[in-house]
């Protein structure tokens, strides 16, 4: 940011400034992967990898800031991850290209990404990451350095991902209308092919390094929900310029659900008009009422994206994960009931994002962060909206995950000295509850333990082994007390009778 630009922010937005003053400070990017410490796992010394991090850079600068933060060889795998799955999106989405050359380029772009020297040069002039596929053979190089578990794991994922990729992109080519995706279930299915085997894929490479639980791998369900909820929150903001370019992601059955005042026609529909002229009388509610269906379709991913993030163990991994996590929450609020979403692409502010980064650093503090945005979507939410009802029991859910995970009568921060009963919040009546229960619980057992006691006296049985030897330990110290102090009396005595000359 230019000097001008701070001064600016410090003037208007005080509170921001401090936050990104903060952020520059203590959470900026702390490792280096130009580094000549770093080499051995960046693999910043090989030409071929640094174009693999230029290329990084390239095609997703917020990304590739997470990417970087990852510890040891994990960064550079995942980097190799990402532009492979960069390069089968760059073909999927050019306009430009035939099926008949298209379609077998997605099914075999796990064959080419193995395939010394592959390159491609077709992709349209105006795709903005082209020059990722002009240079692949640096991408195909780095693969092939890959300990064979991670290589495997990428070329799985690559292969399922082109192949429902080429699927979407016949049925799109083969329709009379250009919105190729019909119902929920469709967008579910397009989402997971070009996300959720992201979410699956990581996984597997997490696994894969022993940086987390074998079995974490095969959590194949919540691995897709973090991918779904990422993707399903930028489809959802990027409407504006998906329409524009006459891609069209959001599902038919619910943009055209009579349920919304008649649906729509055609998605351009709910674009908002030239400035100087207003929309048709209605078009802005009933876009509206589309829209937070969206948004409440995304919400659906919620809680299963935080059971997600309270597998992970590794740190960097965890931020690796939850900072776009809370980044996705962050924008599905400001999308809701955001009429300039349709007018154009929306996004939060600097500050927003950087305090996200700082704050997400554990599974408690994650989840909260859920929840306050859960919260302000609620509050913002209108009884006339035919979602209404749904939206509140969605962010219901994710208020009673983290009530049922993270109690919030409970206090952390008091240091490690203290109790437990000092971390228990008194005024509230869930904490109040909890202590008595608590207290009476310890009552409770100490009486029992007395009585079993008093019942195996009175059968003539002996103290049990742990308590007979605690017994012991107590008439052994009595014992030597006394044996102490008769000692020192004598001691005494004899003193004063050889010092004396006999006076006493």
């Amino acid at each position: 940011m230019a000097l001008s630009t701070w001064l600016l922010l410090l003037l208007t937005h005080p509170l921001e400034f401090r936050t990104l003053v903060q952020y520059k400070l203590w959470h900026e990017q702390k490792r280096d992967i130009t580094a000549k410490e770093e080499h051995p796992t960046s693999g910043y010394d090989r030409p071929s990898m640094r174009r693999c991090w230029d290329f990084l850079d390239l095609t997703s600068r917020t990304f590739a800031a997470v990417v970087k933060g990852l510890e040891g060889d994990m960064a550079r795998v995942v980097c190799l991850f990402y532009l492979v799955l960069r390069g089968l999106d760059t073909v999927e989405d050019d306009m430009t290209l035939p099926m008949s050359l298209k379609d077998p380029m997605l099914r075999n772009f796990y064959k080419h990404s193995v395939e010394p020297g592959f390159c491609f040069t077709g992709s349209g002039p105006d795709e903005k990451d082209r020059q990722l596929l002009v240079e692949y053979n640096v991408v195909v190089e780095e693969l092939q350095l890959l300990p064979e578990a991670y290589r495997s794991a990428i070329l799985s994922i690559a292969a399922k991902m082109g192949a429902g990729m080429a699927d979407f992109a016949a049925r799109a080519a083969s329709e009379k209308t250009p919105a190729n995706i019909e119902t929920i279930a469709d967008y579910d299915l397009y989402c997971h092919y070009v996300a959720g085997l992201v979410g699956e894929g990581l996984s597997l490479l997490f696994s894969a390094s022993g940086k987390e639980s074998p079995h974490l791998g095969a959590q194949l369900e919540i691995s897709n929900s973090m991918g779904l909820l990422l993707q399903k929150t930028n489809i959802t903001r990027d409407f504006r310029e998906d329409v524009d370019e006459r891609r069209y992601f959001w599902p038919r059955e619910i943009w055209a659900n009579p349920m919304y005042g008649g649906g729509f026609s055609a998605m351009e529909e709910m674009c908002l008009p030239p400035k100087g002229t207003e929309s048709a009388p209605g078009v802005r509610d009933r876009a509206q009422w589309v829209q937070s269906a969206m948004v409440l379709d995304g919400l659906r991913h919620a809680t299963d994206s935080l059971d997600y993030l309270r597998m992970l163990k590794n740190q960097s991994i965890f931020n690796f994960c939850a900072i776009p996590a809370t980044m996705a929450m962050a924008t599905l609020e400001l999308c809701f009931m955001n009429p300039r979403m349709f007018g154009q692409n929306v996004k939060i502010r600097k500050a927003v994002a950087a305090s996200l980064i700082m704050r997400s650093t554990n599974p408690r503090e994650v989840s909260y962060i859920f929840r306050e945005y859960a919260r302000k979507i609620h509050a913002r939410a209108l009884p006339h909206d035919p979602n209404f009802i749904r939206i509140s029991v969605a962010c219901g859910k994710i208020e009673q995950w983290c009530e049922h995970y993270y109690p919030s009568f409970v206090i952390l921060g008091g240091g490690s000295g203290t109790s437990l009963s000092q971390s228990i919040d008194r005024k509230d009546a869930r904490g109040r509850t909890f202590l008595e229960y608590q207290e009476w619980d310890e009552k409770r057992s100490k009486e029992l333990r007395m009585e079993a006691l008093r019942a195996s006296l009175a059968a003539g049985n002996r103290l049990p082994a742990q308590q007979d030897s605690g017994m012991r330990e107590v008439v052994g110290y009595i014992v030597l007390a006394v044996l102490l102090f008769v000692g020192t009396g004598a001691g005494l005595v004899f003193m004063l009778m050889r010092y004396t000359d006999g006076d006493y």
